[in-house]
């Protein structure tokens, strides 16, 4: 995996906490280019509402038009950029000017977001034609190795990614889809320290 530049604005950091411009960015990844209305289809919200998030988070550099996967001049498709694969140091981000504020409203975003993902996963409602799966793993590391850790499972995502945008139905090894119908999956790990917090007895 490539080194990622790290974010030390926060003012792209609020920007990227919003929840909605962060449904678009995890759209524009696991899609690649869209339009507003493709934004506003996957979302269920307004178009008007799609391309003033677009604007918002093409100001801080997030975004960008994508003229190569245009109709015409007057078609505006967006990309993410490069900058928005970016590592996030909340740390070195909370000793900058406003950066306090900035790491408390997008750990409250995130944190938010996360109880849903648990709340969804475990949740009663089995949808048809869907696929999820809960692992938890144990395994010694070293930070560095956790580090090494992290960076093997982004390539693998990645390449899933990647082969899916460039419209392979099935890719080598192939699927049990029989229509063959894809949705945006989201793959949510983290990898740290088993928790020190005694268990009750």
């Amino acid at each position: 995996m490539a080194d990622r530049p790290e974010l030390h604005d926060p003012r792209v950091l609020r920007a990227f906490a919003h929840p909605v411009r962060n449904r678009i960015l995890t759209e524009l990844e696991a899609h690649g280019p869209l339009r507003a209305a493709d934004v506003a289809q996957l979302l269920g919200i307004p178009a008007n509402s799609a391309s003033f998030h677009l604007r918002q988070l093409a100001k801080f550099g997030l975004v960008e038009e994508d003229p190569t996967a245009a109709r015409d001049r007057r078609d505006r498709v967006w990309r993410a950029t490069d900058e928005a694969g970016f590592d996030v140091s909340l740390g070195e981000i909370e000793k900058t000017p406003g950066g306090r504020a900035a790491s408390k409203a997008f750990r409250q975003t995130k944190e938010a977001w996360a109880h849903r993902l648990v709340e969804e996963a475990y949740g009663d409602d089995r949808t048809e034609g869907t696929h999820r799966s809960i692992t938890e793993q144990a395994v010694l590391l070293t930070k560095a190795e956790a580090r090494e850790l992290t960076e093997e499972l982004v390539d693998v995502i990645d390449a899933w990614r990647t082969r899916n945008q460039d419209g392979d139905p099935g890719g080598s090894g192939g699927s049990d889809d029989s229509d063959g119908e894809r949705r945006t999956y989201h793959v949510f790990q983290i990898i740290q320290p088993f928790p020190d917090q005694p268990l009750e007895p």
